[in-house]
């Protein structure tokens, strides 16, 4: 594999989603996705599984890097506020800290200012 941008690239979950980089660097990402109308659960907000997706990709493009494979082990996530139809989110994704083949990200999720929800992931690097 290449690098972050052209993992994203080539993720069709990510990219139908209409997800897409803001910025993106060694231990750091940052997307960007629009709740659509068919993201919307039976109480009128936005599915957390769609929250989720978003955070979690954020936190595949901040873990892995050129030529390396790394992915989740596990991920957690607190949803904080509800989020709406047209809502337009960011995911940031920051690395806490590598080890071997394993690290610690820490993903915040916004709409606008507002943190809407707080996601912790822990990868492994399969191969490099």
């Amino acid at each position: 594999m290449n690098g972050p941008a052209e993992m994203l690239a080539a993720d069709k979950a990510s990219t139908a989603l209409g997800i897409e980089p803001v910025e993106l660097r060694d231990g750091y990402a940052s997307l960007r996705m629009t709740v659509a109308e068919n993201m919307i659960n039976g109480h009128g907000i936005a599915h957390g599984g769609y929250v989720f997706l978003l955070a979690d990709s954020a936190f595949a493009c901040a873990c892995n890097r050129a030529g390396s494979v790394t992915v989740a082990a596990t991920a957690e996530i607190d949803f904080i506020r509800p989020v709406h139809e047209g809502d337009e989110l960011v995911a940031e994704a920051v690395e806490r800290t590598r080890f071997r083949r394993s690290g610690i990200y820490d993903i915040t999720v916004r709409r606008g200012s507002e943190i809407v929800a707080e996601f912790r992931g822990r990868s492994r690097t399969l191969r490099s």
